[in-house]
């Protein structure tokens, strides 16, 4: 074990920069990162080893005890419950012999639940060592936990069962499908990979790069919707001793999925659209990080940029460019929601904790290792190619007056044809839901959970920054759904799980809302426990991130646009509560540590 951890900290030079690399490598090898590794890796980085110990726990996918021979991670996401998940989570209990959270005693199998794994359009779905399993049925699940009985490895549980478009090549042999049902600019299929770099490139300048983005008007696609061109002026401006290009591939929001299927179907697009941007702000080196949950793209990945490298495409003097280097390299995360924010991805990829980072400077200032530091999404560099060979002008032809463009979006929930579809701008509700195959919708969420939660009477309104703004995230829930109860309570659950801790309102207020909610659920509300949701609430407008300042938001949106079924619930003889019972509220706590209170026996 020692000279594996030696040779795989050797492997990243020592350096310290690269500990999430030595992490995951580490996790892999012997499925835990135990005492003597932390102690190496300390050692051999110069770190403490409460350093190396925090940003192992601050990882979904990084433990410090035994996960098992065979690590299964079942997403338990709400469209996941929605299409049969608890019954697939009693299937691997029964079968395995565990419940969820725990390791057989031979070390062979352990469960764990996890949050979206970014196949929502086909669950249940669990990743397995890095495999993703999708569509599970009770059957499939005991067929699976037969042949890890029998010690059989990864490529025969999978029985050659692979998704449809690049899916089945041999460096990706994936389960996954990518439900490709409308293409427009970025998913089409009339664009040759490299024709701008080679053909177009030799003769723009930087400069002129960066203007035919500005022209175009293009916003950011991962859903803050800052104008791309901008971003990238101001990086080329900011003084520093290297700058850098980073694609935000951590696409880690409940319900959205288009930048897997992006980066499996069109990986050269999205490298194509580092290379454009490296070239006009000035960089020299591109970092893809990518989710965990996205492991088994790696080989694949690695193939697409090593055949760019050959063809002149990365490297150095890019298409006869004299002195236009450029390469990527692929980071990934390890489990963590918060990572999608780009000043906590930045922690992530120096190693640390992927805590926010107070603001500013900004990262087109201050990002990367304290350089000027691009991060856009996926789909984003990839869009960036087709307006450059285009034209900024032509692109403004799509979509509105200020949401130019296509925008891909994750359409999953209750529909018969879930799906990755590129619409423009634009687009409304009502039509969507057409497309799509919807009918007696109750709700739909725009944006994941960090978005709003509308009902028919908003079906009208149009995706766009100026009215319903979403990176791409759309849940769909028919009329059969329980939303309160399988909906807002499981967003506050996953919020709760993925608040990185740093800001005591995100810390707490999700754990008192979601307590409020519950007592709502269970009938023990009052009128006045809607006032103190929608007031309470307002605390965490001063979190440090997006995660933090929209936490509340399935409650605030839900009451908002569904307040009937809050007051359904609310006991109808009561306004407020009439008093505590101190009583009541101390019998579990006296029977905990075994005291008997004088003013109340305990049965």
């Amino acid at each position: 074990m020692e000279n594996t951890i030696t040779n795989i900290i050797e492997k990243y030079n020592n350096d310290p920069l690269r500990l999430m690399d030595i992490l995951i490598d580490i996790q892999e090898n012997f499925g835990f990162i135990g005492n003597d590794a932390v102690k190496e890796i300390a050692l051999a980085l110069n770190m403490s080893e409460v350093d190396v110990e925090q940003t192992i726990t601050f990882y979904h996918f990084l433990s410090t005890e035994p996960r098992g021979k065979y690590a299964i991670y079942l997403n338990n996401s709400v469209v996941s419950i929605m299409y049969g998940q608890k019954t697939i989570k009693a299937t691997f209990e029964k079968e395995v012999g565990i419940s969820f959270g725990q390791v057989t005693a031979d070390g062979s199998i352990g469960l764990f639940d996890t949050a979206c794994i970014g196949m929502n359009d086909q669950e249940p779905a669990a990743i397995i060592n890095n495999h993703v399993f999708t569509k599970l049925t009770p059957y499939r699940v005991r067929e699976i936990v037969k042949s890890m009985r029998q010690g059989k490895d990864m490529d025969e549980l999978i029985n050659e069962s692979y998704g449809d478009g690049k899916n089945h090549l041999p460096s990706l042999k994936s389960m996954v499908s990518s439900n490709i049902r409308r293409k427009g600019m970025v998913l089409s299929d009339n664009y040759v990979y490299g024709s701008v770099t080679k053909l177009m490139l030799p003769n723009l300048s930087p400069e002129a790069v960066i203007q035919e983005i500005k022209t175009s008007h293009i916003r950011g696609r991962g859903g803050a919707g800052f104008p791309t061109g901008l971003k990238w002026e101001f990086c080329r401006r900011a003084k520093g001793d290297n700058h850098f290009v980073i694609c935000n591939a951590d696409e880690g929001e409940p319900g959205t999925f288009k930048d897997r299927v992006i980066l499996t179907e069109k990986p050269e697009l999205v490298f194509e659209g580092m290379v454009l941007a490296g070239y006009a702000i000035g960089s020299d080196e591109g970092i893809l990080y990518l989710r965990y949950e996205y492991r088994y793209m790696k080989e694949y990945l690695e193939d697409v940029i090593s055949t760019m490298l050959k063809n002149n495409l990365l490297g150095s003097n890019i298409a006869g460019i004299d002195g236009f280097n450029f390469d990527i390299r692929i980071q990934f995360g390890a489990g963590a929601y918060v990572c999608g924010e780009e000043s906590a991805l930045l922690e992530s990829l120096e190693g640390k904790r992927g805590e926010p980072r107070d603001k500013p400077p900004f990262p087109v200032e201050k990002g990367y290792l304290n350089q000027p530091t691009i991060i856009n999404n996926v789909e984003t560099f990839a869009t960036a190619v087709r307006i450059v060979e285009n034209g900024g002008e032509w692109f403004t032809q799509f979509g509105t007056e200020d949401s130019t463009g296509t925008k891909i979006l994750s359409i999953s929930g209750d529909c018969l044809f879930p799906g990755v579809y590129e619409v423009n701008w634009g687009f409304n509700v009502n039509d969507m839901l057409d497309m799509v195959g919807a009918y007696d919708v109750q709700a739909v969420q725009v944006g994941g959970p960090s978005g709003t939660l509308i009902g028919p009477d908003e079906f009208h309104r149009t995706l766009g920054y100026s009215d319903l703004s979403t990176g791409g995230s759309m849940i769909i829930f028919g009329m059969q759904r329980n939303l309160l109860q399988d909906v807002v309570l499981n967003f506050m659950e996953f919020f709760i799980d993925e608040s990185c801790g740093s800001c005591s309102t995100c810390r707490n207020m999700p754990h008192v809302l979601k307590n409020k909610l519950e007592k709502i659920i269970n009938g023990k509300g009052v009128k006045g426990d809607l006032a103190d949701l929608k007031e309470w609430s307002k605390v965490l407008n001063a979190s440090r991130c997006g995660l933090g300042q929209t936490a509340a938001n399935p409650i605030i949106s839900s009451l908002k646009n569904f307040r009937h079924l809050y007051e359904n619930l609310l006991q109808r003889d009561k306004e407020f509560d009439q008093g505590f019972d101190l009583i009541t509220s101390v019998q579990r706590s006296c029977k905990y540590v075994k005291r008997v209170p004088k003013f109340h026996p305990i049965e």
